[in-house]
């Protein structure tokens, strides 16, 4: 399944961090990052976490609200966000149901094997719940630029 700007985000409603569960519907509004990871704790889903943890400020005072989406379990997110001072929130996306529906859940390959996993991405939502812009082409030391630079020339529209 392929997503197309403009249209409405999958629904959500996933547990965070501290086990509440958390809905897409919940955060509508306004503007909404979801960005998928493969898993908490590692060097490059670090390194992008804390790209966003650095610029939260900026993107908050965009009106911007962050959730980032793995299938680790809550008790690994939280401390993750712990270990890392993460500012937004975390959800757990157990059974890859949300990546499935997101499109990100696909075939990868890493070190010569091959399994199926998160697809870094990140989706832009715009306060209607559209999607208004997918990242997929960053590296993770660079992803905060491009998302706000997205977001950005999204509001500027």
């Amino acid at each position: 399944m392929s997503l197309e700007i403009g249209a409405p985000a999958p629904a959500f409603n996933l547990p965070n961090q501290d086990g509440t569960l958390i809905s897409i519907e919940a955060l509508r509004g306004q503007w909404l990052v979801v960005y998928f990871y493969p898993k908490a704790s590692t060097p490059g889903c670090t390194v992008q976490a804390c790209g966003v943890r650095d610029h939260f400020a900026e993107l908050s005072a965009l009106g911007v609200k962050v959730v980032g989406i793995s299938p680790d379990p809550p008790a690994k997110l939280k401390k993750f966000a712990l270990a890392q001072n993460l500012p937004f929130t975390l959800l757990s996306d157990a059974d890859h149901a949300v990546a499935e529906a997101f499109g990100v859940w696909a075939l990868k390959k890493f070190m010569g094997k091959t399994f199926m996993g998160v697809v870094r991405t990140t989706f832009i939502i715009d306060p209607d719940g559209n999607l208004a812009s997918i990242l997929n082409d960053f590296k993770t030391s660079t992803h905060h630029q491009v998302l706000l630079s997205a977001i950005q020339q999204l509001q500027a529209l």
